[in-house]
C-alpha cells in the first residue's frame, strides 16, 4: 500500500515511512523519524527527534511526539523515543525523548490507549495494554506495567513505578510506588483492594485472585512492615501453590522498590 502524504505536510528527506503510512494536513515529520507500516498521523501533528514508531499506530490531531525533554540538564544529547505497535494517541498528547541521566530512551510498548492531553515525560517506560485517561501527567523516569489503568487528571511523581494490572482512580496524586494488582485513588493515592474484576477478565484464576487478596491483607491489614509481609507471602505461596506465580510477581516488585510503596 502506498504512502499517503497530504500536500501541506512537511516530511524531512531523512524520514523513513513504511508501506501504508499516511500523513495528515500540516503535519511535520522530522529527519530522524521512522514510522512503521500503516501508521496514521492526523493533521497538525509534529513527530521529531530520534523517534522510532512501530506499525498500526494512530496519532490524532495536534500530537507532539519526540520533543526534547523538559529537563534543564538536557544538552542536546542524541537520546531517543521508541513506540511499539498498535498504540492510539488522542488529541494533544505529548511524549518526550529520554535523557542521558537514565537509559536515554523513552519507551512505550504495544496496544496502549493514550487519551487527550496526556503528557509522558522523558525516560518513562510504559508496558503493553496500558490505558492512560484524559489529562494524566507523568513526570520523568516513571515505569508503568502491563494492563495498568490511570484515571483522568491524575498526576504521577518522577521515578514512581506502577505495577502491572494496577488501577488508579481519577484525580489521584501518586507519589510512591503502586504494587501490581492494586486498585485505589486519592490525594495521596491510597490502595483499597485488589483489581479482581480486571484480573478475572484477563484470565487469572480464582486461586490466583484468592492468593492476591490474602497478600493484600498481609501487606495492608495485618500491621506488618513490608519485610514481614513479604516473609508471610512466601509462606502463603507454600500454602496456596496454585496462586504462587501471581504472588511472586508482587514479591518481586516489593523487594525492588526504592521509593517505598503507597499506604492506606
Amino acid at each position: 500500500m502506498a504512502v499517503q502524504i497530504h500536500a501541506t505536510a512537511i516530511v524531512a528527506p531523512g524520514a523513513e515511512l513504511a508501506d501504508g503510512v499516511s500523513i495528515g494536513a500540516y503535519s511535520i515529520i522530522g529527519e530522524q523519524v521512522s514510522l512503521g507500516a500503516h501508521t496514521r498521523v492526523g493533521p497538525h501533528c509534529v513527530i521529531d527527534g530520534r523517534t522510532r514508531v512501530g506499525a498500526n499506530n494512530h496519532f490524532y490531531r495536534f500530537c507532539s511526539i519526540g520533543g526534547i525533554p523538559q529537563d534543564k540538564k538536557y544538552a542536546g544529547e542524541p537520546t531517543e523515543l521508541e513506540i511499539g505497535d498498535g498504540n492510539t494517541f488522542r488529541e494533544y498528547v505529548t511524549v518526550n525523548i529520554g535523557t542521558v541521566q537514565d537509559v536515554g530512551v523513552t519507551r512505550l510498548g504495544d496496544d496502549n490507549w493514550i487519551m487527550a492531553y496526556v503528557h509522558i515525560a522523558h525516560d518513562c517506560q510504559i508496558g503493553h495494554h496500558v490505558v492512560i485517561a484524559n489529562s494524566v501527567q507523568l513526570a520523568g523516569h516513571i515505569h508503568i506495567g502491563d494492563w495498568a489503568i490511570l484515571g483522568g487528571l491524575s498526576a504521577v511523581h518522577q521515578f514512581v513505578r506502577i505495577g502491572a494490572h494496577a488501577m488508579v482512580g481519577g484525580t489521584s496524586s501518586v507519589r510512591q510506588d503502586i504494587p501490581p494488582y492494586m486498585i485505589g485513588a486519592g490525594d495521596p493515592f491510597r490502595p483499597v483492594g485488589i483489581n479482581s474484576e480486571g484480573l478475572s477478565r484477563r484470565g487469572y484464576s480464582v486461586q490466583d485472585i484468592a492468593a492476591l487478596k490474602e497478600s493484600y491483607k498481609l501487606l495492608y491489614r495485618r500491621k506488618l512492615n513490608v519485610e514481614q509481609a513479604c516473609e508471610a507471602m512466601v509462606a502463603l505461596q507454600a500454602a496456596q501453590p496454585e496462586g504462587a506465580g501471581a504472588v511472586q510477581h508482587l514479591l518481586d516488585f516489593l523487594t525492588s522498590s526504592s521509593r517505598g510503596i503507597v499506604r492506606p
